[in-house]
């Protein structure tokens, strides 16, 4: 029998998300989005083990804070201009997975006023420590 990774994420982690989360970032490659800054939605999923964060006193350090995923994408927009959401997500989603609580990341960018006939375009990333990082 072949062990399924995704199986075991569903049955041992818990998910934790970061939903629509708009921030004002300078990115994009073209001429015209250099200079400026657009709409950006960030939404990230963090599995993580219930063994080692299923709480026992109710407490915030018995778990992983979701203020640093937040810190995270503000910190790297902080940093200044990044031409391709690809860029983007693939840093973030390395510096979660460096959590060490973290088992995988899902992690998407959708910049939302680019084309208006559309409700965005974007990028999604999906990592697993020891899978595919």
């Amino acid at each position: 029998m072949s062990h399924d990774p995704l199986l075991t994420l569903a049955l041992e982690c818990r998910r934790l998300f970061l939903r629509d989360h708009e921030v004002q970032v300078h990115i994009g490659a073209h001429d015209f989005e250099k200079g400026v800054s657009q709409r950006l939605i960030f939404n990230v999923e963090l599995f993580v083990p219930y063994e080692g964060s299923t709480p026992v006193s109710d407490s915030l350090s018995e778990v992983v804070d979701y203020d640093f995923v937040r810190e995270l994408i503000a910190r790297r927009i902080a940093r200044g201009h990044v031409e391709l959401q690809e860029t983007l997500c693939d840093e973030l989603v390395q510096q979660m997975l460096a959590h060490p609580q973290v088992r995988a990341v899902r992690l998407s960018t959708q910049k939302p006023d680019v084309y208006p006939d559309c409700a965005g375009v974007g990028v999604e990333v999906f990592r697993m420590k020891g899978v595919n990082t």
